[in-house]
């Protein structure tokens, strides 16, 4: 590209690797997906026995008066039991256990869609960072060319053959390509800071990109192919689609409250010195059996919440179409700009090969006094405009292919790998 290449240049690879540890958007989404994934063990447990223990030591003090005389008596009650309770028949436990699955699943399509959309920010960041290195090489070109310039008039002045007008005019126009050049200068800085950012260290540079490079033809495949993969698979419309499975799940959770409860039970306790009357008495239970609870009346309760629970499971029906309808605009419109990158990439290079060309003729008019240094910094200012646009032309293309294959749920680290390969 534009600038050359420093020793300790990060590549996009280390860039990303460096993202997934220190990114707090990332990782914020990884403690998420963490908490997410116990889901499933929260909504198992309704349905497997439960254990409970109670222990208890009294210290009792009985008084009784016997004609006009009182006596007192001191003793302890203990008391102590340990139940065990297993679920025959109970439709909210089982609502909860399959809420509990597809939340954990949901999360994890949540933490996929996040690790995409890292990636997304990653490389967005990189290759913006490069751009703006082009764009700051071009205004420096740009400077040069009207520092000639004005060495230039000034000479033709002190000669006769020009004017003080095209002095100040030319001296214009370099003031306002230093401050372009200051601009650029914090564009990149700015660019580089949003990159440390991400990557929770300082950017110093940057691989480039190889010359030569062209769009793959893997990126060209039908839209259809596309279309199908990105409806199967993106992470965003799997996880609202695991939505509106705990929506439906919501439903039949409150619906149950309507439902008899079926548990099995077993209790052994032991108690000892329990009244007065029983001291240094010990007594052992043990029971076995079933305990039924039927809900019969909760003040509209049961019904208010399970209609509620039926309005929230449409809504998320609606909302994994809407997501759907975006995903599908989306994918068309970064598929469109892959296919147009072809054309102008190729047609770009064609114009920097042609910036070359201009380059080489103008040198040699140079050794044979038809043109002077200004017309070859003229020249020289061409060929960074061009290579400046086949490399924002190419960076937009990658971007778009990265962003296609998010939304088709195929984008991974191995797509990034694959890309890094394609910088120096």
């Amino acid at each position: 590209m534009l600038l050359g290449v420093d020793a300790s240049a990060m590549s996009l690879m280390q860039a990303y690797e460096a993202a997934a540890q220190h990114d707090p958007s990332y990782r914020a989404a990884y403690y998420n997906a963490e908490g997410g994934k116990e889901n499933r063990i929260l909504g198992r447990a309704g349905l497997l026995p439960s254990v409970t223990g109670n222990y208890s030591k009294t210290q009792n003090r009985n008084t009784e008066t016997y004609f006009g005389k009182s006596g007192a008596q001191d003793y302890q009650s203990l008391n102590s039991t340990v139940q065990v309770r297993q679920t025959l028949f109970n439709l909210d436990a089982w609502a909860r256990y399959k809420q509990g699955t597809a939340q954990s699943a949901q999360a994890e399509d949540q933490f996929a869609a996040a690790t995409q959309e890292m990636i997304l920010r990653v490389a967005g960041a990189y290759m913006e960072a490069l751009l703006k290195e082009d764009q700051l090489a071009l205004a420096r070109a740009e400077r040069d060319m009207y520092v000639e310039q004005i060495k230039v008039n000034e000479l033709l002045f002190k000669k006769g053959e020009g004017t003080s007008t095209d002095v100040l005019e030319t001296r214009s126009r370099l003031d306002l390509a230093e401050a372009q050049v200051l601009e650029a200068q914090d564009e990149l800085m700015s660019a580089k800071d949003t990159l440390s950012s991400l990557v929770g260290q300082e950017v110093v540079a940057l691989d480039h990109l190889r010359p030569g490079f062209r769009v793959a033809n893997d990126d060209l495949k039908p839209f259809e192919e596309w279309k199908k993969t990105a409806l199967e698979q993106n992470p965003d419309l799997k996880a609202l689609a695991k939505g509106v499975e705990v929506a439906r799940q919501e439903y039949n959770k409150q619906r149950a409250g309507h439902a008899p409860r079926v548990d099995l039970t077993g209790t052994y306790g032991k108690t000892g010195s329990e009244t007065s009357s029983t001291i240094n008495d010990e007594f052992k239970v043990r029971s076995i059996g079933f305990q039924v609870t039927i809900p019969i009346y909760q003040g509209g309760a049961v019904s208010a919440a399970a209609r509620q629970a039926a309005a929230g499971q449409e809504k998320a029906r609606q909302d994994l179409e809407i997501q759907q309808d975006k995903n599908l605009v989306e994918l068309r419109r970064n598929y469109n700009q892959i296919v147009s990158s072809v054309s102008r990439i190729d047609a770009l290079m064609k114009a920097e090969e042609s910036a070359n060309l201009l380059i080489t003729a103008t040198q040699k008019s140079i050794r044979g006094g038809v043109r002077i240094n200004l017309d070859l910094l003229s020249a020289q200012r061409q060929l960074y405009t061009a290579k400046r646009d086949l490399a924002q032309a190419r960076y937009n293309y990658m971007i778009s292919a990265l962003r296609l294959r998010a939304v088709a749920g195929t984008l991974s680290a191995e797509d990034v790998r694959l890309m890094s390969a394609h910088f120096e």
